[in-house]
């Protein structure tokens, strides 16, 4: 009987996950330990990260209370690097929490969380109660930290959209039905978001709710006219606004005297700290431009900090690094996709594009190929709200994966 199984298996070019004797029935009794587990490979790179970028956040932060700005304040050479822990346990407290949480209780509270976000989204604009820095209303103190609802937004466009292909996706090819809901919920998410401003948040949700919407079956016509209308919307935000039209042309000539100690200076200061880095760098420790030269060089321009103490190798490595980060998260939404786990895939998906999408961004802004955003590199920039949320993500992945290996062993979730 052995043998026949086996020769049916290999003429048909698949091993049969159940052998019948008694060699390979017994290996089974131990799998179950391993494959219902989840993805250690995507825990320990997301670790990784966590930990580099808690190195290099106190490399980049360790001289600035010698800064006039911040030494009246009376700042420690370790107060970021303490806030940063602190944020860290915070977030790895609630991530172990978030992996609790069944899939199918997400996709329940997905439009009471998207909800909950455009309330705080709108609480942030109050005066005395949102926090203002440099302009700009983001914040709501919360004691340990300064909570960005612009963060909790994003994973929340995440699970309402995906949850919301799932309950139209029977009407997907109609675009009054299926898209223009869609579009109306980003469009009051994106008002609020450039009211306090925040650019940067906006165009991720909205390359988060595109991709989703375009993943779970909407027309390919459809799809490319939405992304048209956003292109140009985006466009004429930018012309109409000077200050945002002037990063632009700082942008293209960072270097040229009306820029470089104007809208170019950190661009320009950025691609000095990346060329002093050479291939292998300065050494940890010994960047020149994080003493009072690159302005936040611990938050949304930390890239060019590593690449000045750890060179071209670092930054690839760094590359690379999130590259099999975003493949793997989406791979395991393919494979809940493959399971008709529907909701669960394009949460995984959507958590891969925001990784993604914003890494390559930050990446692109430091290295001087995209215009001056503020968008910090996920989980390793400074930033209490944003690591809190970005673990957050990355366990709803681990779940999603859990879940699928409990499927393809036969159990129920």
């Amino acid at each position: 009987m052995h043998g026949w199984f086996g020769g049916l298996s290999q003429a048909a070019g698949e091993v049969l996950p159940v052998r019948i004797g008694s060699r390979e029935f017994a290996r089974t009794q131990s799998a179950p330990a391993r494959l219902l587990g989840f993805d250690q490979a995507l825990l320990w790179v997301t670790a990784a990260l966590l930990v580099w970028g808690l190195v290099m956040v106190y490399s980049a932060s360790i001289a600035m209370p010698d800064n006039p700005r911040f030494g009246r304040m009376g700042y420690s050479q370790t107060y970021f690097l303490i806030r940063h822990v602190m944020a860290l346990v915070l977030a790895f407290a609630a991530a172990v929490l978030a992996f609790q949480v069944p899939v199918r209780t997400w996709e329940k509270a997905a439009p009471w969380l998207f909800v909950a976000s455009i309330v705080l989204l709108m609480l942030v604009l109050v005066p005395h109660v949102g926090r203002s820095v440099n302009g700009a209303r983001r914040w709501l103190p919360m004691g340990v930290m300064n909570f960005q609802p612009s963060e909790l937004a994003k994973l929340a466009i995440v699970l309402y959209a995906a949850d919301y292909m799932v309950r139209r996706m029977e009407v997907k090819e109609r675009f009054f039905r299926a898209v223009l809901p869609m579009a109306l919920a980003v469009a009051i998410v994106g008002a609020l978001l450039l009211a306090e401003p925040d650019m940067g948040a906006f165009m991720v949700i909205a390359v988060i709710a595109m991709g989703i919407l375009f993943l779970g079956g909407v027309n390919a016509r459809m799809f490319f006219m939405i992304a048209t209308v956003i292109v140009f919307a985006f466009g004429t935000m930018v012309m109409s606004s000077p200050w945002r039209r002037e990063r632009i042309f700082a942008y293209l000539d960072p270097w040229s005297e009306q820029h470089a100690l104007g809208k170019g200076y950190q661009l320009s200061h950025s691609l000095i700290a990346i060329g002093r880095g050479e291939i292998f760098g300065v050494g940890l420790g010994g960047s020149v431009e994080k003493l009072h030269w690159l302005p936040e060089a611990h938050t949304d321009f930390l890239l060019a900090v590593i690449g000045e103490e750890c060179g071209l190798v670092g930054v690839g490595i760094l590359i690379v690094l999130f590259l099999w980060l975003t493949r793997r998260i989406m791979h395991i939404g393919r494979q809940a996709i493959a399971l008709d786990r529907v909701f669960a895939g394009l949460v995984a998906q959507g958590i891969g594009m925001w990784v993604g999408f914003q890494s390559f961004i930050n990446m692109g802004v430091n290295l001087g190929a995209l215009p001056t955003k503020g968008l910090t590199l996920p989980f390793m920039s400074y930033g209490g709200s944003a690591i809190l949320m970005n673990l957050v993500a990355v366990a709803i992945v681990l779940r999603i994966d859990y879940e699928n290996r409990v499927l393809m062993r036969g159990g129920r979730v």
